[in-house]
């Protein structure tokens, strides 16, 4: 179903703007449908139901099986040295039965399978977090040589502080969109931008980013989105970042993060995650893809439910300004009049908790919690938004 959304709407005190699509019949970016026939292309919804189970009629099973070793067995040792030592030099995932849960497990692949096929790209790689997912994303270009990021504030706060202290070796230069090409040095390897962005929902051109980009490989941050709302990889974006605890999974159950990408960079990823351990668990690969099956329903009504929270509050006098995406989705930044504490400290139905992506409302101050370690003193929007709170709304308020 093609849902498209508009909404404009003017109170005394706030103004909102708003158009966004949710995909449903539309055909996904697929090159292989339900089933294995390569020749199908489906509707984005029945992708998100089939993909990552094409086997599962063969096998004769319905439900995905959940494989919890941590190793198997290896008779002949000869060959399992041979496709290790072939994994080391390509990174590709080894054929044959798994050797270890720390190099591969079919559970994880199914949901690794899935994503990929929603976002449109060649590949995807999950690990035991988003931010365990950006780091080896970090790791991997540095690897290869060029530390140097190019990213766009504002991100998530964990991102921004990640960049900013340069944990892991990396030196950032922090712009706005029309810097990034002026930015953009000999030793650049990555640009990072997130739209919509936490947490003020600023939303990114990300065809003209790309373009701005060059060469540079484009890492855009969709956990706001999910490729329900956009496939940033259509827009030239190189990698795809997801924290998969939000709407992928969907429930406020499993933690995880995936990276959607072509298959060359997705060896590399796969060779940091076998050398740092930053592997997802099989229960979580499972409660992922169970999640991707419904993602298209829950991101219909929870934008829905946004939407309606959004005009509400543009309406009510006790709010300053209201934000909420073009491209519609479930979150909505308010800024009231007054203290926005006090706002928080009298929700009954809303949960006041940082996250974001089940299916019941959550609120938080993002400048208290989720960018509380974001520097001071800096562009980043610890200080914009010191009276917005967020809302990330669930299926029902």
């Amino acid at each position: 179903m093609d849902i498209r959304q508009s909404t404009e709407s003017t109170g005394s005190t706030g103004t909102i703007r708003s158009a966004g699509t949710v995909r449903g019949t539309e055909t996904a970016p697929s090159a292989q449908g339900p089933h294995g026939d390569p020749a199908a292309r489906h509707a984005f919804a029945t992708e998100a139901v089939h993909a990552g189970r094409e086997d599962l009629p063969g096998m004769g099973l319905h439900a995905v099986p959940l494989d919890l070793s941590t190793t198997y067995p290896s008779y002949d040792s000869r060959q399992e040295a041979a496709r290790i030592d072939a994994f080391a030099a390509t990174g590709a995932r080894p054929d044959g039965p798994p050797v270890y849960a720390r190099l591969d497990n079919p559970t994880v692949a199914r949901f690794e399978t899935a994503l990929a096929r929603l976002e449109g790209t060649e590949s995807a790689v999950a690990f035991a977090s988003g931010m365990a997912a950006l780091s080896a994303c970090l790791l991997a270009r540095g690897a290869r040589g060029p530390r140097h990021v190019v990213a766009v504030r504002p991100l998530y706060g964990c991102s921004d502080h990640l960049l900013d202290t340069g944990l892991l070796g990396t030196e950032v230069t922090w712009v706005d969109p029309a810097g990034i090409a002026d930015a953009i040095r000999p030793d650049t390897g990555l640009v990072m931008v997130e739209t919509p962005a936490n947490p003020t929902l600023a939303e990114l051109d990300l065809r003209a980013v790309a373009h701005s980009c060059g060469t540079v490989p484009l890492l855009a941050d969709n956990t706001f989105a999910t490729p329900v709302l956009q496939r940033p990889a259509e827009r030239g974006a190189s990698l795809v970042l997801h924290s998969a605890t939000k709407y992928l999974g969907g429930h406020g159950d499993v933690m995880g993060g995936v990276v959607a990408c072509d298959e060359e960079f997705a060896r590399v990823l796969r060779q940091v995650r076998f050398a740092t351990g930053g592997v997802l668990h099989p229960l979580a690969g499972y409660l992922l893809l169970r999640g991707l099956s419904t993602l298209p329903v829950r991101m219909r009504a929870a934008s829905a439910t946004a939407a309606e929270l959004a005009r509400r509050l543009a309406g009510d006098p006790r709010v300053a300004r209201v934000h909420y995406p073009r491209i519609g989705g479930a979150m909505v930044a308010f800024e009231p009049h007054g203290d926005p504490h006090a706002v928080i400290g009298r929700v009954r139905l809303i949960t006041p908790a940082v996250s974001l992506g089940s299916v019941d409302t959550l609120i938080q101050h993002p400048a208290s919690i989720s960018h509380r370690i974001v520097a001071e003193g800096t562009a980043a929007p610890r200080g914009s938004a010191t009276g917005c709170c967020g809302c990330r709304s669930g299926s029902r308020t």
